[in-house]
């Protein structure tokens, strides 16, 4: 998989970081991290990343709902990562969701999965 420019959308600082670390040990780069909805919206817009990888539930607001926002202005290539992936898939049932707590490899296959989803 070609290297690709990455934006975390995650509340929670320390997973953020960790994600990011495993990401750019993969070969990955990260364009931004983002902590709500809005900011996840703004940094979307500002550095039109290659994924974002997005909490389904951020602070002050849905990662469920940033994606709507985001997607309406410019598609984005996205998955969800959630502790409650049923949640997710009853309001989009197409969406690729990575269920937490998750291994690098599932982690790889889900970013793979949602390369590949055409809007």
């Amino acid at each position: 998989m070609k290297p690709l420019r990455i934006l975390i959308a995650e509340d929670e600082a320390i997973i953020a970081m960790l994600l990011g670390e495993v990401l750019s040990g993969l070969g990955h780069s990260i364009c931004a991290t983002a902590a709500t909805e809005e900011e996840a919206v703004a940094a979307a817009l500002v550095h039109t990343p290659d994924l974002i990888i997005i909490d389904a539930g951020l602070r002050d607001g849905s990662g469920v709902a940033a994606m709507a926002t985001i997607n309406a202005k410019h598609f984005t290539q996205h998955l969800f990562i959630t502790g409650n992936a049923a949640r997710v898939k009853a309001v989009q049932p197409k969406a690729v969701v990575l269920e937490k707590p998750f291994h690098e490899a599932a982690l790889v296959a889900a970013i793979e999965r949602a390369m590949r989803l055409k809007h």
